[in-house]
């Protein structure tokens, strides 16, 4: 049996977070730091596990950029905008 688009967008935003991640990014590239900012009340475990989910899903890419100290940035692709 197919899983319907329903059944996938509730398994791809299971929660509030990842749909918060998702708005705040439609305004461009954000480090982790800013999004936890943005967001409020969220933990870093939570709000990486929520990223990772959404990377795995092909939803936001991750840049690591090569200085010290490190910097990592988030950005939509455009499967992610086109929702």
């Amino acid at each position: 049996m197919q899983t319907c688009s329903v059944e996938r967008a509730v398994n791809l935003f299971g929660d509030k977070w990842k749909f918060l991640i998702l708005r705040d990014l439609m305004n461009g590239k954000m480090r982790f730091s800013e999004i936890m900012r943005s967001i409020g009340k969220i933990s870093q475990k939570v709000l990486t596990q929520n990223l990772r989910s959404l990377e795995a899903n092909g939803l936001l890419t991750r840049t690591v950029y090569p200085v010290v100290p490190p910097k990592v940035e988030y950005e939509l692709t455009e499967l992610g905008y086109s929702l």
